[in-house]
């Protein structure tokens, strides 16, 4: 003899049976809802502070690739893509001073900053440095060339000296506004140098 419709045991089906469903929900719920979250945050422009570029990122990058920079000493300075070179570039006035003689100071302290991978960046003047300028391994001065500084995305800017960086192809990818943090450019770089 079969069961009354109503019997207990029907009861706990069903209530399990609902409870199960709800449980299926639930877990669609959180799965599809944190794709909608991730969805509206890339969307919105937000992103996690170790992914966002402190520097300005430049669109569309500067090509230098055809450029042929001299070195003061007369040799072409070759980008040389496979060297996988990250250059910092400075292309200050001609009558920068003491302003250039700081900046030399914090790029020369980032570039220790970088330790075993300090290697894989070139410091790049164009035009020669301040006489008490800070120089290391990295630093090389090239030849003042009107027509490189012209490249370079506002840099002749009325507030002081902008800094540069240029990927190992050629590209000017991010420049920093004068009075930059330096540990902005740091972090900018060291994450580059991760990249292989």
């Amino acid at each position: 003899m079969s069961e009354p419709h109503n019997s207990p045991a029907t009861a706990e089906f069903l209530f399990r049976r609902r409870r199960n469903r709800q449980l299926l929900i639930a877990i669609a719920v959180l799965f599809l809802g944190s794709f909608l979250i991730a969805g509206l945050l890339r969307l919105s422009g937000w992103r996690p502070d170790q992914l966002r570029n402190r520097g300005e990122l430049l669109n569309p990058y500067a090509d230098l690739r055809n450029a042929a920079p001299v070195l003061a000493d007369g040799r072409i300075y070759r980008w040389t893509p496979s060297a996988r070179l990250w250059r910092i570039v400075v292309a200050p006035p001609p009558d920068c001073a003491i302003a250039c003689v700081v900046l030399a100071d914090e790029l020369d302290t980032v570039w220790r900053l970088f330790g075993r991978h300090a290697d894989q960046v070139h410091l790049l003047w164009i035009g020669p440095p301040p006489a008490a300028a800070k120089r290391n391994a990295a630093t090389q001065v090239l030849r003042a060339s009107p027509a490189l500084r012209a490249q370079l995305p506002r840099v002749d800017d009325p507030r002081g000296v902008p800094v540069y960086v240029i990927d190992p192809n050629g590209f000017v990818i991010l420049r920093y506004a004068p009075g930059f943090n330096p540990a902005d450019l740091r972090s900018d770089v060291a994450r580059l140098l991760k990249l292989r």
